[in-house]
């Protein structure tokens, strides 16, 4: 009787286990997926710039606030579709 109580509870807790893991991918999934999307044509989510002006930053030979001041500037331009 004893094992049988003790098998129902471990199951209902590796349930508890297994739905609070889904319920925690779904929450980070909305948060990645809300906000507003790009409105304009060509236009990136901040993101997506971030990561583009990153690759195309990579390797540069400046000064660190020359390279912030650019990606500032490169951030805004492909969020803007340009």
């Amino acid at each position: 009787m004893i094992k049988i109580i003790s098998a129902v509870g471990m199951a209902s807790l590796m349930a508890l286990a297994v739905s609070g893991a889904s319920q925690a991918q779904e929450r980070t999934f909305r948060k990645m997926t809300s906000g507003q999307p790009a409105a304009l044509q060509g236009a990136m989510t901040e993101s997506q710039a971030r990561k583009s002006c990153q690759m195309e930053m990579k390797g540069a030979r400046e000064s660190k606030a020359s390279i912030n001041t650019k990606m500032k500037l490169c951030i805004d331009q492909k969020m803007q579709g340009n």
